[in-house]
């Protein structure tokens, strides 16, 4: 049976209200301890949409699932031709304030880590050091055959070959890398095969539909279980594999704080949710600390 993720859910009317008080953040973050849990929606300032906010692109997309990618031909081509055409604009996003932010708190040594459900790596560009990438990276793509793995701007390099000229124009860029385009400007897309042993290339990722890896999920049990607190930062907890993490941080009896403007399915397990874009929450969380946040503040960005 084909698997169709989860794409609706609405919010209780008895949620908590969102707040513009990042007093809370604050002082939570300056107790250190701190395990970061982030979504799409930190990296929308930097140009990459989210999915469920009221212009994500859930309204006019469906993503890719693994069982769609892995049982069509037709599937990976027209994956691979969208996802060509959004790599050129997903791969030169840099990091915001948010994510600098994040960054300075980590060099400040308030965090005990960072579990993003973003496949960007735009907390590695910031100069997050240690992050667990729990939905894998855009910029690695693997051998569903022999396991050998490539980075994607090799690829790139190898599918701009195989399809010269190949330049449609696009609608619009997806939170996965993947550009608009209709079935008649993929047409006869080329899709290149492992160098290795010929099979069949994948990003790196957690399609819709693809269970998590275990010991990645355990992993970052773990990382709960030793931390002081949970700071979600946009994300809308709407799936399972970032829901799961608040839930046992509650259960726990550790402080789950949230930043996201709009509500959460989280939020009945928060203390606080803040209402607020996430680079000027965070940078305000930082003003609050004396942590200074720019672009010269933190190496790598």
């Amino acid at each position: 049976m084909r698997m169709r993720p989860t794409l609706t859910w609405t919010p209780a009317e008895d949620l908590p209200e969102g707040t513009t008080d990042v007093a809370p953040v604050a002082d939570v973050l300056g107790a250190g301890g701190v395990l970061v849990v982030s979504g799409a929606g930190l990296s929308t300032e930097s140009g990459i949409p989210d999915y469920r906010s009221e212009g994500g692109s859930l309204r006019r997309h469906t993503p890719m699932t693994y069982q769609d990618f892995t049982g069509s031909v037709q599937a990976r081509r027209r994956y691979w031709a969208r996802g060509h055409l959004g790599w050129r604009t997903f791969g030169r996003a840099r990091p915001n304030a948010g994510h600098r932010a994040v960054a300075a708190f980590g060099l400040r040594g308030l965090l005990s880590g960072v579990i993003t459900q973003n496949v960007d790596g735009l907390h590695q560009g910031a100069g997050s050091e240690g992050v667990v990438e729990l939905h894998g990276s855009l910029a690695r793509v693997v051998c569903l055959s022999c396991g050998a793995s490539s980075t994607r701007r090799e690829l790139a390099v190898r599918l701009e070959e195989a399809n010269p000229g190949f330049e449609p124009v696009t609608a619009g860029l997806n939170p996965d890398g993947d550009a608009d385009l209709t079935d008649e400007q993929v047409g006869g897309f080329r899709v290149a095969p492992c160098e290795v042993c010929g099979g069949i290339l994948k990003p790196d990722v957690v399609f819709f539909g693809e269970a998590v890896p275990p010991g990645r999920v355990e992993h970052c049990r773990g990382l709960v279980r030793e931390a002081s607190s949970l700071l979600v930062l946009g994300s809308s907890l709407t799936v399972m594999s970032g829901l799961r993490f608040v839930r046992q941080a509650a259960e726990g009896g550790k402080p789950v704080l949230i930043v996201n403007r709009d509500a959460t399915r989280g939020d009945q397990h928060a203390v606080t949710r803040v209402a607020l874009p996430l680079g000027a929450a965070l940078t305000a969380v930082a003003s609050r600390l004396g942590i200074p946040v720019d672009a010269e503040a933190v190496p790598g960005s």
